[in-house]
């Protein structure tokens, strides 16, 4: 399944990636400054939440991508089935 973001949701996804990643520079900069617990913790679950959300919209448009190509009859049952279990496994992964 190639992925194939277009206008508002790439840059909706590369946001989310980029804000992950400064949370996770975070985290590292507060672990090197010896910062409290509960803090790190906090910021890590954002860095987390906001991962979690850029995986979902991917899985998203590909979901959407590959029921377009159900609808317009590009897929046979064999190749519906193997995408379904491939989404599947993609959606438990972020689970």
């Amino acid at each position: 399944m190639e992925l194939d973001l277009a206008g508002a949701e790439l840059k909706a996804v590369l946001n989310r990636l980029r804000r992950a990643q400064g949370q996770i520079a975070g985290v590292i900069r507060m672990i090197e400054e010896g910062r409290d617990c509960e803090e790190v913790v906090t910021q890590l679950a954002a860095a987390s939440r906001a991962l979690d959300r850029a995986g979902f919209a991917i899985i998203a448009t590909g979901l959407q991508q590959c029921l377009t190509g159900i609808e317009d009859g590009k897929q046979s049952g064999e190749d519906r089935d193997a995408m379904r279990s491939r989404l599947e496994k993609l959606f438990l992964s972020l689970a």
